[in-house]
């Protein structure tokens, strides 16, 4: 277990109680319980929920990668990779990646590379997945670094992740249609699913199919520590996230859902608030624990590498993952980087914005920013 962080051994526990108005010797007893933590590892491993020897040393190798991607996104210096990073012209299914985009890319590619577990790794930032070795159980998605163009701004960015089992059946094909296929698996057999959020804090949050789960990086040990146990999203949130500058863009269904709910007119008799970063990993999480719903009603986020994985984290915390109309987990991707509206949050939350029906925004004019 993982020691309590060197940074806290003088705080005064009596004083901080006083101030609380809490019983020092509780206090104390408290700390004393919780001097020792769970780390990921400990907690995937056998001691824990046991979910594999292989996809544990997957997981220590994307652990890896999520604190070399932290560091890089803290670092004074990332402003000066664009200097040395060449960026090939991108098709019209991708967008323009960034410097530390690649970078990231790299370092996930390296990380799965020296695992020795995946088969195959499908990126957004590559135009078709990469097949790294014959006999590696799964396959992994990914988006390395969501909201690199915030970077320069502070605004938290993330990585987000889903890892399937390798189709055995499909061992026979050739190695390019093997590699699409394996990709292209429904999010209803992913077996793992999470998602980094490098911010104030670095956030690895997770699900192995029983539960949601949140691990917090302790710089003083280089552990990911569990500090927040099997999530669970509230049935309904007071709390929405889209860009209202588009407003006028969207159709009927979106503007009256988003008119009732701030009007507090809606099946919640409370107005809502809007909280948007512009970043989805950072909305989701905030949606996560606080519930509401976080949305973007055009077709723009990626099923592959974004919708699917983050609905899966977002059901096994007891909410929704929605595309307006249907579980974003019963679609069948059928291109690599296919994309669609994407709404994530409370259960009551999805069930309410679906009924009003027209909410998928169709009429996409081309944002500049």
């Amino acid at each position: 277990m993982a020691s309590l962080p060197s940074f806290l051994g003088g705080l005064n526990l009596s004083r901080v109680a006083a101030n609380m108005g809490v019983d020092a010797s509780s206090a104390a007893a408290s700390s004393d319980q919780s001097s020792e933590f769970c780390t990921l590892m400990e907690y995937v491993g056998k001691g824990g929920i046991d979910v594999g020897d292989g996809l544990v040393v997957l997981l220590g190798h994307l652990e890896y990668a999520s604190k070399k991607i932290a560091a890089l996104v803290a670092s004074p210096f990332n402003s000066s990779l664009g200097k040395n990073v060449t960026i090939a012209s991108t098709p019209s299914e991708r967008d323009e990646p960034k410097p530390l985009d690649i970078v990231s890319n790299e370092i996930i590619l390296s990380a799965l590379r020296h695992s020795g577990k995946v088969s195959v790794m499908a990126s957004e930032e590559d135009d078709l997945p990469v097949w790294i070795n014959d006999d590696g159980p799964y396959v992994v998605v990914t988006d390395p670094l969501d909201g690199s163009r915030n970077i320069d701004a502070s605004i938290p960015t993330g990585t987000i992740f889903g890892v399937y089992k390798r189709l055995v059946e499909l061992d026979h094909l050739p190695v390019e249609e093997k590699a699409i296929l394996n990709s292209l698996q429904s999010g209803t057999r992913l077996v793992a699913a999470g998602y980094v959020l490098y911010s104030s804090a670095t956030i690895l949050c997770a699900s192995f199919g029983s539960g949601t789960h949140a691990f917090t990086l302790d710089h003083s040990t280089g552990d990911f520590i569990l500090t927040h146990p099997n999530i669970k999203i509230p049935p309904r949130g007071q709390i929405y996230s889209v860009n209202d500058a588009r407003y006028f863009d969207w159709p009927q269904g979106l503007r009256q859902y988003i008119d009732t709910i701030r009007q507090g007119k809606g099946k919640y008799p409370k107005k809502y608030s809007a909280r948007y970063i512009c970043s989805l990993v950072a909305d989701f999480h905030r949606t996560l624990l606080y519930g509401g719903v976080a949305m973007n009603p055009r077709d723009h986020l990626r099923l592959v590498y974004e919708a699917n994985p983050l609905s899966f984290i977002a059901e096994q915390a007891g909410g929704k993952g929605s595309d307006g109309k249907s579980r974003i987990l019963s679609l069948q991707p059928v291109k690599l980087h296919q994309r669609l509206p994407l709404f994530l949050g409370s259960p009551e939350d999805i069930d309410e914005l679906e009924s009003y029906g027209d909410v998928q925004q169709k009429v996409n004019p081309g944002y500049e920013v």
